[in-house]
């Protein structure tokens, strides 16, 4: 059946969906030239009474299904990140349980994973350097305690709280001497969460970049790497240039991954990225080809997904996981299009018709009549009789 499309500009326009999946297969090698990880999303419960302001209410069976998908292709899971609407829905008593469920099935099935330590469990107001450092302390406990890596993301607190560079280094020093094992620094860019404008210290992206190197210069034994979301290219690659030895850099850049996964002469980026959510067995299997020393093929494989990227990850960049969950559903990997604090509703029914155009151009749905047969009952909710 041909569909019938809303366009940007307003009407509408046909499309005729295609009838075959590209089809990647569970199982394969391990990936082995580079580490990566998918920021995955939740699953919200459809049938919970709720409301957008009140505790997200998750569907686990589906979540934790979810990541089995993401092991299944080799990947690791980053749990309880910017993608699972961690402070856009999901609150901190969410989150904690996320990552003891998502540790425990990572255990059962020997996936990788790492988990996202931040300070949201505060109230909304301001709050002292301790207090922020306590907040952090407190779930760098929880993760480390279900045997998952830990990612220490940047707080909107920490960014409330300081005044000056040094209170950035007081603090992630802190954390760090008393962390276990090695973790990841996440520096998640405003574009991303607009109160984080201003992080490291600065809003100059170049002292705030020293800020950053010194923290890490400072403990490079408790630094396995980096998460650069800034969706700047150039300046992830600069930066990566200038951490010390053994540290890596994962990139977060859902507009320029494939070139900086690739790398250069001089090196190259892992990744962490919420565009794997729904790119996963198609990225694994790039990533495997890239195994083999074919950046070609790499790059023939990943660059035809950045404009879906790009396009799910465009300004407002922060409710790109809208789109992640439309694509989510449409794979048949929940039976629902609905987000915890119905955040369903955070992007226009333009931008999820070209979405969904352009992962079924991509080949990325399992059983495209599937998707095809419930894009059409979105269109219809809206309005658009096919």
């Amino acid at each position: 059946m041909t569909l019938r499309l809303p366009s940007p500009g307003g009407g509408v326009h046909p499309y005729t969906p295609r009838s075959e999946p590209v089809g990647f297969c569970a199982g394969g090698p391990p990936l082995v030239s580079r580490t990566v990880f998918s920021a995955a999303h939740v699953v919200a419960d459809p049938y919970a009474d709720t409301s957008p302001d009140a505790p997200a209410a998750v569907d686990w069976d589906a979540t934790l299904a979810f990541r089995r998908h993401l092991w299944s292709h080799g990947l690791g899971v980053a749990e309880a990140m910017d993608t699972a609407q961690r402070g856009m829905g999901l609150d901190w008593a969410g989150a904690a349980e996320l990552i003891r469920r998502s540790g425990a099935e990572a255990k059962a099935v020997g996936g990788r994973i790492a988990c996202g330590v931040g300070t949201d469990q505060l109230a909304p107001g301001t709050h002292s350097l301790a207090e922020v450092r306590a907040a952090y302390e407190e779930q760098l406990a929880l993760v480390e305690e279900t045997g998952s890596q830990a990612i220490l993301m940047a707080s909107r607190a920490l960014a409330a709280a300081a005044t000056t560079p040094d209170d950035y280094l007081g603090v992630y020093g802190h954390l760090l001497r008393q962390a276990a094992e090695p973790v990841v620094l996440h520096w998640l860019g405003p574009m991303f969460d607009p109160a984080l404008d201003g992080y490291w210290g600065s809003t100059d992206l170049d002292a705030a970049t020293e800020t950053f190197l010194q923290v890490i210069s400072a403990h490079p034994d408790k630094v396995d790497g980096i998460k650069v979301s800034l969706l700047d290219a150039r300046r992830e690659i600069e930066l990566r240039r200038r951490l010390p030895d053994g540290v890596r850099c994962y990139t977060g850049d859902d507009f320029n991954y494939p070139e900086l996964i690739a790398g250069d002469e001089q090196g190259f980026s892992h990744a962490l990225l919420g565009i794997f959510d729904p790119l996963g067995p198609s990225a694994a299997h790039a990533v495997r080809v890239l195994d083999t020393g074919d950046v070609k093929g790499f790059r023939e494989l990943l660059d035809p997904t950045v404009e879906l990227s790009r396009h799910l990850f465009q300004a407002p960049t922060r409710f790109y996981k809208t789109g992640v969950v439309l694509l989510a559903w449409l794979a048949g990997h929940q039976d629902h299009f609905t987000m915890v604090g119905g955040l369903q509703s955070a992007r226009s029914l333009p931008h999820l018709a070209k979405a969904y155009e352009l992962a079924d151009g991509l080949g990325l749905f399992p059983d495209p009549a599937v998707a095809e047969a419930r894009m059409a009952s979105l269109l219809s909710v809206y309005g658009v009789d096919q």
